[in-house]
């Protein structure tokens, strides 16, 4: 009994390490030939599919990246199932939520194995069951994705799935729904194009837009609260190819007086930045760029005074790229301001 409870504990431990990115040196290039070799082949036989994705390669962390690649690649985000997921998630509770989800999932697989078109469940399942088959652990995470339209100050239902991997006995997180493309709302369709950043994420990063259901898969010892998930800026893909660590202020809503200037910080790991700028936008007005960052205390800031009140949607650019949004509220008397004190920041 005491061998089987010291093996529990090890095992619940084990699970709650964080994880680290630490394949930064890994050369993929053979591991991404490999996918590109195996383009368009069947879903009718994972075994043979999975074989020919690995192979060639002799790290399970190669095997894995081909996997990834080859599914964020070769599948497609069908934008209806999309739709309907979102509708009847945002519409549907309890029995009825999960009697839909029954049949929607069912729906999902004939789609992904026909068509090769699913949504985030379908995409998890298809890297989880490669993985396993040639001996890598993997699992689907469902919970909380966070983006604009979802999962903003208020809590939705569970919406998104991924997968966490064990490799070289360290659990990462990735999402290959989100690195396979984006949907392009304005064209009601899926562009499909690979991105690199949701491949082994940080977790500290990878929390802020994934919450999930059981939170020892956000893999951190210090875990976020649903709050402060829900309260936190909105941040894009490119905060992760940035290596962007922390932000301040660290909520979305913002709130100051006229002419009282606010500090919008952010840290990275890298050594130097080549171009950072703030744009403002608000309703029935120009925008605004601001582009003079400083650097206090290792994180570099942009400061704005705003010169009149009213709401504003403030966006950190790094090399033209979104890295993340607030709101503003300016008011024209004294409010609190709830930003940071670099000072306090080590």
């Amino acid at each position: 009994m005491k061998k089987l409870f010291c093996l529990f504990l090890f095992v619940l431990l084990f699970h709650e390490l964080p994880a680290q990115v630490c394949f930064a040196n890994v050369d993929f290039h053979r591991a991404d030939s490999v996918a590109a070799s195996c383009a368009g082949l069947s879903l009718k036989d994972l075994g043979r599919l999975s074989e020919k994705l690995t192979q060639p390669l002799p790290t399970d962390v190669e095997k894995f990246r081909s996997i990834y690649v080859w599914v964020c690649n070769n599948i497609a985000n069908d934008y209806n199932l999309f739709l309907e997921n979102d509708s009847k998630r945002k519409k549907l509770s309890g029995d009825e939520l999960k009697a839909w989800s029954k049949k929607f999932t069912a729906k999902t697989f004939r789609k992904l194995y026909f068509e090769k078109q699913t949504v985030c469940t379908g995409y998890a399942y298809l890297v989880k069951e490669l993985a396993s088959r040639v001996g890598i652990r993997c699992v689907i995470v469902n919970g909380y994705g966070r983006t604009a339209k979802s999962n903003v100050k208020e809590q939705s239902n569970v919406n998104h799935s991924w997968n966490a991997v064990l490799l070289n006995n360290q659990w990462y997180l990735c999402d290959p729904t989100w690195s396979s493309g984006a949907i392009d709302l304005e064209q009601q369709q899926f562009v499909k194009k690979y991105n690199n950043a949701y491949f082994l994420a940080d977790p500290e990063l990878f929390v802020r837009n994934h919450y999930p259901v059981d939170t020892s898969w956000i893999l951190l010892k210090k875990k976020p609260t649903m709050q402060e998930f829900l309260n936190r800026p909105l941040i894009y893909y490119a905060a992760y190819n940035h290596g962007v660590t922390r932000f301040t202020p660290d909520i979305f809503e913002i709130t100051t007086t006229k002419a009282d200037t606010v500090s919008f910080c952010f840290e990275t790991k890298f050594s130097s930045i080549e171009k950072a700028a703030l744009y403002i936008t608000q309703p029935g007005r120009a925008s605004i760029s601001v582009a003079h960052a400083r650097k206090t205390n290792g994180f570099y800031c942009i400061d704005y005074a705003f010169k009149t009140k009213g709401r504003y949607v403030v966006t950190l650019l790094l090399e033209g790229e979104y890295v993340v949004s607030y709101t503003v509220d300016v008011q024209s008397r004294q409010a609190i301001r709830p930003t940071q004190n670099l000072s306090q920041l080590k």
